[in-house]
């Protein structure tokens, strides 16, 4: 008896074992096969005349990957015109300006037709890159808009106090330390930010009234961090047409004399094996302090 019951223990062991492992192998292959087959495949080498896509997707960190994908959209005869596809609220300055800078280049020194389709989400850093294009489209009730600059921190000093921890600092320079979570700004380092934010501000909204066609005093007064929906950004000027991806497509295709259905050609993205997924560094899928934005100091056009 005690024989058997072992026995029918281990069975149980190995049945348990082998289903953990059935399901482990399960989960790798959904996530083999949506990156490999629910992501978007490049069909630059497919016939007919192209359009290229370019996603501006959450907050905006990085813009090399972005700049690099329009760069080579531009220096492609075969890619008659670009689409930005936006849904991001913005991101840090430095990175918005790089791929605004990137998309008129796209425009002016190319000469190549590139247009903003705003789907849920065009705001503030997103904004910025989409009044750099020939056109922008967003749905009715898309959100659009959020000119302004911010910049936001966590002061912990008083924690820090009640823990009985002195934080200690060695510097040279006066506003070498501006922005210290452990204390309060001066009154001289409030002001020192106050005019790097103005400085931002007043790119922002010159880049826009530019992009716009419009006077910077026309801009302005909707320039207050405010977001508008499509519908009202249309009457704003902030847009050119209330539209859909699909309008976007199709309006793009006339625009560059595109007979028939486009081809849409979206960037080819990196392929991951199921042993890389199994093995390989898992980082890009991890949060990082930089992805969350964990309450450094820095300047952002976004959205919050």
């Amino acid at each position: 008896m005690a024989e058997n019951a072992r026995s029918r223990i281990w069975l149980w062991v190995l049945i348990g074992g082998a289903s953990f492992f059935l399901f482990v192998l399960a989960v790798f292959t959904l996530v083999f096969v949506a990156l490999h087959v629910g992501g978007r495949e490049t069909h630059i080498h497919a016939f007919g005349d192209k359009i290229g896509v370019v996603d501006l997707e959450g907050v905006i960190l990085d813009p090399g990957e972005m700049v690099d994908q329009l760069r080579k959209f531009a220096d492609d005869d075969s890619i008659k015109a670009i689409i930005v596809h936006v849904n991001s609220p913005g991101g840090g300055v430095a990175a918005s300006e790089e791929i605004y800078r990137q998309v008129k280049r796209v425009r002016e020194e190319k000469h190549k037709y590139i247009v903003a389709s705003i789907e849920t989400v065009g705001a503030s850093g997103a904004y910025y890159v989409s009044s750099a294009t020939n056109k922008i489209y967003a749905d009715s009730g898309s959100v659009v808009g959020s000119i302004g600059v911010i910049a936001e921190w966590v002061n912990y000093g008083d924690l820090m106090r009640w823990a009985k921890l002195k934080p200690e600092v060695l510097k040279v320079g006066t506003f070498k330390d501006t922005g210290d979570p452990t204390r309060e700004l001066t009154a001289a380092e409030r002001q020192y930010l106050q005019g790097l934010i103005d400085n931002m501000y007043e790119q922002f909204v010159h880049a826009v009234a530019e992009g716009r066609h419009a006077k910077v005093n026309d801009i302005k007064p909707i320039a207050d961090g405010r977001v508008w929906t499509g519908q009202q950004a249309l009457g704003l000027h902030l847009i050119d047409e209330v539209g859909d991806f699909r309008t976007a497509v199709l309006e793009t295709a006339k625009s560059v004399k595109i007979s028939g259905e486009p081809v849409l050609v979206h960037p080819e993205r990196e392929r991951k094996s199921l042993l890389d997924l199994l093995l390989g560094d898992v980082s890009p899928w991890l949060p990082t302090k930089a992805k969350m934005l964990d309450q450094e100091m820095g300047f952002y056009y976004l959205w919050k």
